[in-house]
C-alpha cells in the first residue's frame, strides 16, 4: 500500500489544535496544544486533546482523546477559565509532567501521567521554598505560556507576556525548578526583553510577546517565541539556558510576511494572527509547528507543519508556509484534494490583519475569504473556503505535476462568474472554469495543461457573488 500523504493543516479540518509543542516519545511523534472551539467566542475553550504520530509517518495521526479537562484543576472546578497554551517534559522520575496557566489567575498549574498520552491528573503549582505559589509574591510578573526543559534534576520553566509598550512587563522569565517539578531553586531572570526593555538588546523590532518554547540542539538552547508582530515565530540561542540569549531571526510567518522569494516581502498572504509553536527532530528531519487562524475570527485556530533547515552555524533560514510540509516533499499532481488545504488566501483589498498591534478585527468579517465548515465543533466533516467574491484567491503549494490537462473544481454559492486556473499569484490564467447559482456543491471543469515539475497552484475567482470552494481535482 502507497504511504499516506501529510498535508497542512495536519490535523483533520474539524480539530482545532494551535499552540503545538511536538515531542518524540517511544517512537512516536505527541503533539499538545490548547484546544479551540469552532464557532467559539473566546480562545481555548475545549478540554487539552493529544494526537500522536509515527515518527517515520506524519501522515498516520491518531487521537489519544481527551487528556485533560477544563475542570481537574482545583482552582477551576466550575469551568468557567480555559486552559491555555500547555508544555509537558518527562521528569528525573520518568513521569510526564503538563504544565499550563489557566486564563484568569497567574499561576503555572502541573499535571502528571505516566504515559505521553494521558490521562493526566493535577499534581501541584509551581511554588518557592516558603509554599507561596510563583506569580503571587509580592513583585511577581503574571504567569504566562509555560515552556519546559528537563536536564538532569533541573527543568528549566520559561514563561511570559508581553504587550507592545506595556511597561510593567519586562520579558521572558527563565526560572530552575528542583526534582519535585513543582519547587523553585534559582528565581526567575529575563532572557528576552519586551518592546519598552529592548533598546540595545538586538531583540529590536522582534521583541518578546509570548509563547516561549525551548530546545536544545547539540550544546545550544534555541528560545522560540512569538514576537510583538504576532504572526511570527522567532528564535534566539545560547550556550545556557538561563543568560545569554542572541537573537538570531524568524523561522515562520503564518501569513508569509519578510519572504520575498516570490512576492513582495512585506505583502501577507494569509490572514495574520497570533502564532505559537515549537521545533522538533522527527525521524532525522527538523520541522517548525506553528498554527493558522480560520472561519474569519481569531479562535479557530489549526496547527501547520513545516520542514526547516539549519545552516553550518546553527541558525535557522526562515521557510514558506504550504500545503505540503509534513509530507516532506510536494505532493502528487493528480487526484481531488479538498479546498482546506489553501496555505494562501487573499483577495485584492490587502487589508488582512497581519498581527501586532494594528486593527485587529479587520479580517474578521464577511467580506474576505475563509476557510470554514458546516455542522458544529466535533462535527467530523470535511472543511472548505467560503465567501470567494471577486478577486480572492485560494493558493495551494506544492505539486509534483506530471501530464496534468484538465483542472476541476466543486463550488457551490450565489455566484456568477469564473475561477482562473494560475501557477502563481500574480501569473496569467491558463485556464478558466465559468460557476453559476447553485445552493449544492456542483463540479466544474476546464482544459489547462500545467507544465511537468514541481508546481504551485492557485484558483483566482472574478464575478459577481460568493463561491464556496470544495476542492479541486488534477487530471
Amino acid at each position: 500500500m502507497a504511504k499516506k500523504q501529510g498535508f497542512n493543516p495536519y490535523l483533520p479540518s474539524w480539530e482545532y489544535i494551535p499552540d503545538g509543542e511536538p515531542y518524540v516519545f517511544e517512537g512516536r511523534v505527541y503533539v499538545y496544544g490548547s484546544h479551540d472551539r469552532f464557532n467559539g467566542h473566546a480562545f481555548c475553550l475545549n478540554d487539552y486533546a493529544c494526537w500522536s504520530a509515527p515518527e517515520d509517518n506524519l501522515a498516520d495521526w491518531q487521537y489519544e482523546g481527551v487528556i485533560y479537562r477544563t475542570t481537574d484543576d482545583p482552582l477551576n472546578r466550575e469551568g468557567s477559565m480555559c486552559l491555555y497554551a500547555p508544555d509537558v517534559t518527562v521528569g528525573p522520575d520518568g513521569r510526564y509532567y503538563l504544565y499550563y496557566v489557566l486564563d484568569k489567575v497567574p499561576v503555572v498549574s502541573v499535571a502528571v501521567c505516566d504515559k505521553p498520552g494521558g490521562k493526566y491528573e493535577f499534581y501541584g503549582y509551581v511554588r518557592y521554598a516558603d509554599g507561596t505559589r510563583f506569580g503571587e509574591r509580592e513583585g511577581d510578573e503574571p504567569q504566562f505560556d509555560p515552556g519546559v526543559l528537563t536536564e538532569g534534576e533541573n527543568t528549566y520553566l520559561y514563561t511570559g507576556f508581553c504587550a507592545y509598550g506595556d511597561s510593567s512587563r519586562h520579558g521572558a522569565m527563565a526560572t530552575v525548578l528542583g526534582p519535585d517539578m513543582l519547587t523553585i531553586v534559582e528565581e526567575p531572570v529575563f532572557v528576552a526583553p519586551s518592546q519598552p526593555y529592548s533598546k540595545g538588546s538586538g531583540f529590536e523590532g522582534y521583541e518578546f510577546f509570548e509563547a516561549p518554547s525551548i530546545r536544545k540542539r547539540g550544546d545550544t538552547y534555541y528560545l522560540i517565541y512569538s514576537s510583538i508582530s504576532m504572526h511570527e515565530l522567532c528564535y534566539a540561542t545560547s550556550k545556557h539556558p538561563t543568560r545569554g540569549f542572541t537573537y538570531q531571526g524568524v523561522i515562520v510567518s503564518n501569513c508569509d510576511l519578510h519572504i520575498d522569494t516570490y512576492k513582495p516581502a512585506d505583502q501577507p498572504m494569509y490572514y495574520g494572527g497570533n502564532n505559537h509553536g515549537s521545533i522538533a527532530q522527527i525521524n532525522g528531519e527538523w520541522y517548525i509547528f506553528y498554527h493558522r487562524h480560520t472561519n474569519g475570527t481569531a479562535f479557530c485556530r489549526q496547527g501547520c507543519i513545516e520542514r526547516i533547515e539549519f545552516r553550518g552555524d546553527g541558525t535557522i533560514p526562515q521557510v514558506e508556509i504550504t500545503s505540503c510540509g509534513p509530507n516532506g516533499g510536494p505532493l502528487e499532481g493528480r487526484g481531488e484534494y479538498p479546498a482546506y488545504l489553501a496555505c494562501h488566501l487573499f483577495c485584492k483589498d490587502q487589508e488582512m490583519y497581519t498581527g501586532g498591534f494594528g486593527p485587529m478585527g479587520a479580517w474578521m468579517d464577511s467580506r474576505f475569504p475563509k476557510i470554514t465548515q458546516d455542522g458544529r465543533d466535533g462535527d467530523e466533516e470535511t472543511g472548505y473556503i467560503a465567501n470567494m467574491t471577486d478577486s480572492a484567491t485560494a493558493g495551494f503549494k506544492y505539486f509534483k505535476c506530471e501530464g496534468v490537462t484538465r483542472i476541476k473544481i466543486k463550488v457551490r454559492g450565489y455566484c456568477q462568474g469564473e475561477f482562473e486556473v494560475k501557477m502563481s499569484w500574480d501569473g496569467p490564467a491558463l485556464g478558466r472554469i465559468p460557476v453559476g447559482f447553485t445552493n449544492v456543491w456542483k463540479e466544474y471543469a476546464t482544459e489547462a495543461a500545467i507544465p511537468d515539475g514541481v508546481q504551485a497552484l492557485y484558483l483566482t475567482y472574478t464575478g459577481h457573488g460568493g463561491a464556496s470552494l470544495a476542492s479541486f481535482t488534477l487530471e
